[in-house]
């Protein structure tokens, strides 16, 4: 007993299983072909192209240190506090101290040594003084040489004594000018090596160029600066915040359809819901290759007088590249969308060969051409137009067969028609009948007459 109940169960359950794929097989017969179709509207258009970038002050300076050092102070601002993040500074104000000890005694060593180079100056000139006398007494003994000449008043040796002097006179005047000169020259190398020192000495003040607001602090109190060939940057700051610059990366693709003067459309994440506007300032030719994909930066230049966008946010760009009203729209999808030969209308794939393959039909003056596709009961017949700007989802079109509201195909696919409207149930359902008369019911099991192969359902076009 317990077997056959087992049995009995296996049995029904397999006759419900292929019931199901019957009633599957059978409904798939009550599908038709149909089309996906949108009405044509007329409307307004603003084309587009997409980017992003990075929001940049106009103009940075950028604060090194060049000198060695131990930091030992920051500035102060114009309300008296340190100079930090955020600070605004003024042409000269004072952003940090470096430890001036090791410089300032270089400035002393140097004025020392100036100091003594000028002594050496007036040594040097008295020395020349004196070889001047001694000159002056040689040449008055050599000329009284001269006159008595080597005799008896005078001996041979002792006349050349005195010509001697006379000559050795003359050097050392010579030698006695020529230090002078020395003096001075070295009076000037430590002049410039003082001056030296004092640069060095007064970079240990690091002050700001420009006036501006400092957006970066890179160094801390005892942090010892490192100077090398390149000068170690301390602090970053902008000149103006107020004028600042939208850096935008574009394809190559879309480089061309951007110039100088266009209007610029973008948001930031830190003001969800707010749209700001710039212009194109500039174009800038040093593209960049990442990946093989070649893009521009495009500078944007924005008017900040209020303050709001702050440096280094991240922008979503839109430059307009076009603007239309009143035009009639079409989806992208209809105008790349291509029916199946069976799908046309005999005449329209009659005449393909001929008045669809002219590009001059319904073509608009430097609009490409294109076509859509109109439902025709069960096929589609083409209608040429000119496409011409798109915002992404629909396209400017132009064309002397095309209406507003006219229905263009977008895709195709097949429909099922409802059963109420069929007459199909699935035969292996059970029949429940609610006291209906035979001859209603009858009617209710006949199908519905067909009204052809092909031809869509009523809900098709949707």
């Amino acid at each position: 007993m317990r077997r056959s109940h087992v049995i009995a169960v296996l049995v029904v359950t397999a006759l419900a299983a292929v019931s199901g794929v019957v009633w599957s097989v059978w409904s798939s017969a009550a599908k038709t072909p149909g089309f996906l179709t949108q009405p044509v509207k007329r409307g307004n258009l603003i084309a587009t192209i997409s980017a992003t970038g990075t929001i940049e002050p106009e103009a940075a300076v950028d604060i090194g240190a060049q000198v060695a050092g131990v930091i030992v102070a920051f500035g102060k601002d114009e309300a008296g506090r340190p100079i930090d993040w955020g600070s605004a500074v003024e042409a000269g104000t004072v952003l940090a101290r470096i430890d001036d000890s090791l410089y300032a005694a270089a400035v002393e060593t140097a004025k020392a040594q100036l100091d003594q180079g000028k002594a050496n100056v007036l040594a040097s000139q008295a020395n020349v003084l004196q070889q001047q006398a001694n000159l002056l007494l040689a040449t008055a003994n050599w000329d009284r040489a001269q006159k008595l000449g080597p005799s008896d008043a005078l001996a041979q040796s002792a006349y050349d004594q005195y010509q001697a002097s006379f000559e050795v006179a003359k050097a050392n005047l010579a030698a006695a000018q020529a230090a002078v000169e020395q003096a001075k020259a070295a009076v000037e190398q430590y002049r410039a090596a003082l001056h030296t020192a004092q640069i060095n000495l007064d970079y240990c003040t690091i002050k700001s160029p420009v006036k501006g607001v400092v957006i970066d602090r890179r160094v801390n109190i005892g942090q010892t600066v490192v100077s090398s060939l390149s000068a170690p940057s301390l602090f970053l700051i902008a000149n103006d915040l107020r004028r600042i610059q939208l850096w935008v990366s574009v394809n190559e693709a879309d480089v061309g359809s951007i110039s100088v003067g266009q209007p610029v459309t973008f948001t930031v994440d830190a003001f969800p819901g707010r749209i700001f506007h710039g212009r194109v300032g500039e174009v800038r030719l040093n593209a960049t290759m990442t990946q093989n994909v070649v893009t521009y930066t495009i500078e944007v230049d924005i008017d900040n007088s209020d303050g709001t966008l702050l440096p280094y946010l991240t922008a979503n760009a839109q430059f307009e590249i076009g603007r239309r009203q009143g035009v009639l729209l079409v989806p992208n999808a209809a105008l790349r969308w291509s029916p199946q030969l069976g799908q046309i209308t005999p005449e329209a794939r009659s005449a393909s060969r001929g008045a669809l393959s002219r590009p001059e039909r319904g073509r608009a003056e430097g609009m490409p051409q294109a076509t859509v596709w109109i439902q025709a009961g069960q096929f589609v017949r083409p209608i040429a137009v000119s496409a011409g700007l798109n915002d992404g989802t629909y396209t400017e079109v132009a064309g002397a067969g095309l209406r507003e509201g006219e229905r263009v195909v977008i895709g195709a696919g097949a429909t099922k028609a409802r059963p109420e409207e069929t007459g199909e149930r699935n035969p292996f359902a059970p029949q429940i009948f609610r006291g209906q008369p035979s001859g209603q019911r009858q009617a209710q099991e006949q199908p519905a007459p067909s009204s052809g192969p092909g031809i869509p359902s009523a809900g098709a076009n949707r």
